[in-house]
């Protein structure tokens, strides 16, 4: 079988619940843009990774997290419902919507068009009450479904000699 044309589905898990209604990012058939002005948006950025979001994992699927409140920090794979069915068919955009960067490939990105607009965080893990967990520096909106959570440990990653190219160094410099 031919994997590229290959079909599947998944299941969630559970939704994230917060105060984030809508994306500082959208997109449609031929670009992204930022919803409203810089200096704004970094701002609604900073504050949204100090607010707690809540992740609440489906009631029949309680155990899974047993064990989770012994990190600190946890990754979260949600899938971005919000993405236009047209921005899933980009394949290259201005990251961050920024029309002083180039056009980038999508998959060089943090872009949420993509094909699967599988989207990722780190988060602190601010606590647990049975099925919900509570965390904080998640730039998800509400009502995400959350398709996975792993712990984050960092010894499984690469520490020495990474490298990311300028104007990603430059566009994280911005939102910060």
């Amino acid at each position: 079988m031919d994997t590229a044309a290959e079909t599947f589905s998944l299941q969630a898990v559970g939704v994230i619940r917060n105060g984030v209604k809508q994306p500082f990012l959208t997109s449609d058939d031929s670009d992204l843009r930022m919803q409203g002005e810089i200096d704004a948006i970094r701002e609604e950025v900073r504050q949204s990774y100090q607010a707690i979001s809540h992740i609440v994992i489906n009631h029949d699927m309680n155990d899974i997290l047993d064990g989770i409140q012994d990190y600190s920090l946890i990754i979260v794979l949600y899938w971005g419902h919000k993405v236009p069915p047209g921005s899933r068919q980009l394949t290259q955009v201005h990251p961050m919507g920024s029309q002083d960067t180039p056009l980038k490939g999508v998959f060089s990105t943090c872009s949420p068009a993509r094909p699967n607009p599988v989207l990722m965080s780190v988060v602190r893990l601010c606590g647990r009450e049975r099925n919900v967990l509570q965390v904080s520096g998640l730039d998800a909106i509400d009502g995400s479904p959350v398709i996975d959570i792993k712990p984050y440990v960092k010894d499984f990653f690469p520490q020495k000699d990474t490298r990311i190219p300028e104007w990603m160094r430059q566009l994280c410099q911005e939102m910060s």
